[in-house]
């Protein structure tokens, strides 16, 4: 059961709507939470869960009001508010709160320009709609571990947690943050060349998705490593073994690469503003 201190979410949108679905989740108590929304309706969908909800349109210091007394501030907003929201509530800071944030681009120095609380950068995925997340957590300079455990506790909440220093979260995030647009990228090519072969679009669509979900179920389930599983299922002389043969040629490991390399660089662009 999670035991983090009061939390205060800004802006309960997916990503922060996922955190937070997974911590009460875990056991964590809902009257120890307030979160703001844009509008009533999102605020009263909270309220239904127990947690005390604050509405913008209907409070514009709704931001401040939730932080008060707040000793973890987890901001949900867009990367293009971050500091704004952190320059709109930063007098109404506990001096201890932790600051951790779900902002691609957005760096821990920027963020310590505007607040002089310990802040903690962190790189979620998708998949913490499922609770199958991977998430990038990198500390400020004046976060230490204690803060750290804090942003771990989190997000263990939604799956699992790598601790990177900040200058890796941009290449994490074209890892991780990037890879499930990656996975449904395959498996819309895998489904097209179904296609291709004679299969109705209903048939193909399965056969690719099933295929990978399955093949992922059975990696985590073994814990084997992935060149032993694909050495089980590759006869040699096989149809599998030519079919990767193909793959191999198409020197994937570089193409993965430079697809990264321009995520990593995107980022950077947007960090620059």
């Amino acid at each position: 059961m999670p035991t983090l201190p009061p939390l205060a979410v800004l802006g309960a949108g997916s990503m922060a709507g996922a955190i937070l679905r997974g911590l009460l989740a875990s056991g964590l108590d809902p009257a120890s939470v307030v979160v703001t929304t844009r509008g009533a309706s999102s605020a009263e969908h909270w309220r239904a869960e127990g947690v005390r909800a604050l509405a913008l349109d209907d409070d514009p210091e709704a931001n401040s009001r939730a932080v008060d007394g707040a000793g973890v501030v987890l901001l949900g907003v867009k990367p293009a508010m971050v500091l704004g929201t952190l320059r709109e509530v930063a007098d109404a800071l506990e001096p201890g709160a932790v600051v951790v944030s779900v902002a691609a681009g957005v760096t821990t120095a920027s963020m310590e320009s505007v607040v002089a609380n310990p802040v903690v950068r962190t790189m979620p995925n998708t998949p913490a709609l499922v609770r199958r997340a991977v998430t990038g957590v990198a500390a400020g300079s004046t976060a230490g571990e204690a803060e750290l455990a804090i942003a771990r506790e989190l997000f263990t909440a939604v799956g699992a947690v790598v601790e990177v220093p900040e200058e890796q979260i941009d290449a994490l995030s074209a890892i991780s943050g990037s890879g499930p647009a990656t996975f449904y990228f395959l498996v819309e090519r895998l489904t097209e060349t179904a296609e291709r072969l004679g299969f109705d679009p209903s048939d193909a669509r399965l056969l690719a998705e099933q295929t990978l979900i399955g093949s992922a179920l059975l990696l985590e389930s073994t814990g084997d490593e992935p060149r032993e599983l694909r050495r089980r299922v590759t006869s040699p002389k096989g149809t599998t073994e030519r079919l990767i043969g193909v793959l191999e040629e198409a020197e994937l490991t570089e193409l993965f690469e430079r697809a990264a390399q321009a995520a990593i660089a995107r980022a950077k662009e947007l960090a620059a503003g």
